[in-house]
């Protein structure tokens, strides 16, 4: 698939390859023989499975992982929406490169490379309370980002993203794929007062009444989310091609594969919620989803951390699979009857 084919999302969802079932029932078998009772390892065990169902591999592997973290500025920003002013964002991108933010020390103990792809940051998108976030033009040049984000190769791959106002803008999207008014949905984010809060949640029912004839989720996700949030759409779709499993980090990254969903039932057949954020409305993302975060750790950070925090947990599955012994190797004996 190269970026010019990715330009179009739609097209990108309208065949999806499906996961390897031969694969995926070898590492169950094998679970099955390994020295524990079974299913004793509860959802590891399952984590081997989707990795190999979607690797294409009865012994799958994670040589080569990457957290992939796209960044983006926001017009709703002028509007108060956060506790930081919108320049943070190109700070922040800086601090990463620097190798000074959280995920940067996350992504080094999970054995995971760190690409960060900024995103016309000098342009913020539309002020989504009176204009489109994107255009077409600007739709697809995110579309493009996300899916080149994606090599061939990858074992697995984790998504964030950094946008100062970006919960504010997939608070939107979210109700306007899901129902509910800007109360329902807002969060502190970035760390907002009580009056950013209720301007936060009155930016979302401005938007949501300023686009409410988008009835179609990728139309939404253009004219009420952002590049970061279109291009993390467009590399979860981009891996699924490269038959590369997903760990989608928070509630933005949550509310860009929303979109994906409710466009597609199974779009995200390939894809585990790392965590279940500390921000409002997360829980009931997930849910929408159809996907049970991994952890719990009432982080709200963004930047792929709870994404490349679960990736030792998927290592540590993958090590019990390949590691353990059998019990004929062991000489241990089986279940008795």
């Amino acid at each position: 698939m190269s970026v010019h084919d990715a330009v179009d999302m739609r097209a990108m969802l309208a065949e999806l390859p499906v996961g390897d079932a031969a694969a995926a029932a070898a590492v169950t078998a094998r679970e099955a023989e390994l020295t524990k009772p079974r299913g004793a390892l509860g959802r590891l065990e399952e984590l081997t499975a989707w990795l190999a169902r979607w690797q294409g591999r009865s012994t799958p592997r994670l040589e080569r992982v990457r957290v992939a973290v796209f960044a983006a500025n926001h017009g709703v920003a002028a509007r108060g929406v956060s506790a930081y002013p919108a320049s943070v964002t190109a700070q922040m991108v800086a601090n990463f490169e620097a190798g000074g933010a959280a995920v940067c020390r996350l992504a080094e103990v999970a054995g995971a490379e760190l690409h960060v792809h900024a995103l016309e940051l000098d342009a913020p998108t539309g002020d989504v309370t009176r204009a489109d976030a994107l255009d077409a033009a600007g739709f697809a040049r995110a579309v493009a980002v996300g899916a080149a984000a994606v090599p061939a190769g990858l074992d697995l791959l984790a998504v964030g993203e950094m946008g100062i106002a970006n919960t504010t803008v997939a608070a939107a999207l979210a109700a306007a794929l899901t129902g509910g008014s800007g109360r329902d949905w807002v969060g502190r984010g970035t760390g907002v007062d009580d009056e950013g809060l209720a301007r936060k949640a009155a930016a979302v029912d401005a938007a949501l009444a300023r686009h409410a004839d988008a009835d179609d989720p990728l139309e939404a996700l253009r004219r009420l989310g952002g590049r970061e949030l279109v291009a993390m759409a467009a590399a979860i779709v981009a891996a699924r091609h490269r038959r590369v499993p997903v760990l989608i980090d928070g509630f933005v990254a949550s509310a860009a594969a929303l979109a994906l969903v409710r466009r597609r039932a199974d779009a995200l057949d390939h894809c585990r919620l790392a965590h279940l954020s500390a921000e409002t409305g997360h829980r009931r993302l997930a849910e929408a989803l159809g996907l049970k975060p991994l952890l719990a750790l009432d982080m709200r950070l963004g930047e792929a951390s709870g994404a490349a925090l679960a990736i030792p947990l998927v290592r540590a599955a993958l090590a019990c699979h390949l590691g353990m012994a059998t019990f004929g190797e062991a000489a241990v004996d089986d279940r008795s009857g």
